[in-house]
């Protein structure tokens, strides 16, 4: 007997569907799905997507698996997005900086103080407002979009020690290539400076930046605290991934596999989210254990920064006020 049974309402139960209709699963061929992701083997991401392709094969006797390529090897997230488009690529996980530069109200949710803690983030994407962003994908995108994962709450670490917003004016700062996140930080007097991932730790410790900005979860696997003097807790702002499958491939699955797909995806993303969400004091005092100085930014100091933020984006994304309302209630 399979560990889950995914597909509900649809008038009969996974375990009714191989007993009651055998021939069909049989004369069904096995499917290989090839899924692209950016970030690096251990990252919670890509071992979510590993999960997810266990999953299907154990639900479906290894008739659907997943294959992952990790770390870009398909290209940048960009490059993807067309292989998803023309069907050269069936699956990845895509984060909603590149999503929402095509769907503007998608990339709404990248506005600063939509939540305060990593906690609430993982509550916001399963609001119907934010779920139902995942619709805007197959007309913009060419891609149906099956769930939204999280990372947790970003914060700056720096190279000098700092307290408060302020000590952010004139700062060279380290971001994630991110229209909204930049805009953030210049509004703070940051200068943001776009450096790859890989090279983000020997910059710091070169002297090439004064700081970086990064969610907790991956700043201590890549232990930015040893280049680093302080970290100010931001509490403004996450990076959003959305699980997406290629529209053209979609298109020629079973309704049967359609639902099951997206029913192990969503629990996979889900069971992820509540972990990044359990690890974070953990790391936190792990954190604290080193000695270095933490300190968390004032919402007053932000107030007038999100305000002008805001002014910048509502024309792209009017969805904004919607999402801070959501966000709100939390």
């Amino acid at each position: 007997m399979k560990r889950r049974t995914f597909i509900q309402g649809a008038g009969v139960s996974a375990l009714g569907i191989t007993l009651g209709f055998p021939n069909i699963l049989l004369a069904q061929e096995k499917r290989e799905f090839r899924l692209g992701i950016a970030t690096p083997p251990k990252h919670p991401w890509n071992e979510t997507a590993a999960r997810i392709g266990e999953i299907l094969a154990e639900e479906t006797d290894e008739r659907l698996s997943i294959s992952v390529f990790p770390a870009g090897q398909l290209g940048s997230e960009a490059a993807m997005l067309q292989q998803l488009q023309s069907g050269a690529l069936d699956m990845a996980f895509l984060q909603v900086t590149e999503l929402g530069a095509r769907v503007p109200q998608i990339g709404a949710v990248l506005a600063p103080k939509l939540v305060d803690s990593t906690e609430k983030a993982a509550k916001l994407v399963q609001q119907p407002e934010v779920q139902g962003l995942l619709d805007l994908l197959p007309a913009e995108t060419g891609t149906v979009g099956l769930g939204w994962g999280i990372t947790g709450i970003r914060a700056v670490f720096s190279a000098s020690e700092i307290d408060s917003l302020k000590d952010m004016d004139g700062m060279k700062l380290r971001i994630n290539v991110t229209p909204q996140y930049r805009d953030f930080y210049q509004s703070l007097g940051a200068v943001p400076t776009p450096i790859p991932t890989p090279e983000a730790f020997d910059a710091m410790a070169n002297g090439q930046v004064d700081g970086l900005e990064a969610d907790l979860d991956f700043s201590w696997n890549q232990r930015f605290d040893k280049v680093s003097k302080s970290i100010l807790r931001m509490n403004a702002l996450f990076m959003p991934v959305i699980a997406v499958f290629s529209g053209r491939v979609w298109a020629t699955l079973s309704e049967e596999d359609k639902e099951l797909i997206r029913n192990i995806t969503q629990e996979a993303l889900a069971e992820m989210n509540q972990q990044v969400v359990n690890n974070e004091q953990g790391i936190l005092e792990e954190l604290e254990k080193t000695g270095i100085k933490m300190t968390v930014a004032s919402d007053d100091e932000a107030a007038a920064v999100i305000e002008e933020w805001d002014e910048m984006w509502i024309e792209r994304a009017p969805n904004i006020p919607e999402l801070r309302a959501v966000g709100a209630r939390l």
